[in-house]
């Protein structure tokens, strides 16, 4: 089940990042792509050939519809609430490598929350719950961890010291994070999610650097995934980072060892990279296949 992170993205295709100073810059198509990392998530997932709810608010608008028609086209069984501010949008500005600049527009409103009516009878059903870092969802914990049910999260670029991350960071038993926000801090905010939250592993991905484990039952030294070599020219950045979130909790339900689910994350975000704004999506015949 996931939770919160549907959206629509523009992505700009650049020479390079940052873009120059100037009034006009002339770039390629300009194209729209809904999914953020909730909708990515979800849609890899099920790519994967797990059964997946997903839960969100969206606007009535037209960026709506969009997330509506990709979630449908990808098999995703989606239910949603109107949110008065609309849809989710964000800016990727994508230069020649597939690297990314993305501006995030976090329009929802500050009070905003999902009715326990309409998502509890889910949760009671749920295998496993994946938490996008949307403000609603934080109030989700206390029930989720009363049912028992395991949960994950995405922190995306977190620094360790922003505190709208830490509900996510210390409440989850699964923590993914990108090392890019914490740079050469990242192994001790990964100790830190370990001794203050409830985590059993924190993953820390690195883009073509591969990602680091760590383990409340290994060392406090992060482990060194070794990144997957793209099946084909590297296309777009965006998504690798859901599309390794899905490989990984593929392994985890399939019973797999931490390394092994890390391994397999690999191989989902590398091949994420060979499509645009997150289309790339590997399925189980896939994943499988590649040497991990």
């Amino acid at each position: 089940m996931v939770i919160g992170g549907s959206g629509v993205d523009t992505v700009v295709r650049v020479d390079s990042l940052p873009v120059p100073l100037a009034d006009s810059v002339g770039v390629g198509p300009i194209r729209e792509w809904p999914g953020h990392t909730g909708g990515n998530v979800a849609l890899g997932c099920r790519q994967l050939g797990l059964n997946v709810k997903f839960l969100d608010y969206i606007g009535d608008d037209w960026t709506g519809g969009q997330v509506r028609e990709r979630l449908a086209k990808g098999r995703v069984d989606f239910e949603a609430l109107i949110s008065p501010a609309g849809t989710r949008r964000a800016v990727n500005l994508v230069e020649k490598t597939g690297r990314r600049m993305s501006f995030y527009d976090a329009r929802d409103p500050d009070d905003l929350r999902m009715p326990r009516d309409f998502y509890l009878p889910h949760l009671e059903r749920a295998r496993h719950v994946h938490l996008s870092i949307t403000n609603f969802a934080r109030f989700l914990f206390d029930d989720i961890q009363a049912l028992g049910v395991p949960v994950s999260t995405d922190l995306h670029d977190w620094d360790g010291l922003d505190d709208h991350h830490k509900d996510f960071a210390f409440r989850s038993d699964l923590v993914f994070l990108s090392a890019a926000g914490a740079s050469e801090r990242i192994a001790s905010v990964m100790r830190e999610i370990l001794r203050e939250g409830r985590a059993e592993a924190v993953v820390a991905t690195a883009g073509a650097g591969g990602s680091y484990l760590m383990s409340r039952e290994g060392s406090r030294t992060p482990r060194p995934i070794r990144a997957t070599v793209p099946p084909a020219p590297v296309v777009d950045s965006n998504g690798a980072g859901d599309a390794y979130v899905c490989g990984f909790l593929y392994g985890q339900l399939a019973g797999r060892d931490l390394e092994e689910c890390a391994r397999l994350g690999a191989v989902a975000g590398a091949y994420a990279c060979t499509g645009e704004g997150g289309a790339a999506l590997i399925d189980e015949d896939g994943l499988l296949a590649a040497k991990v």
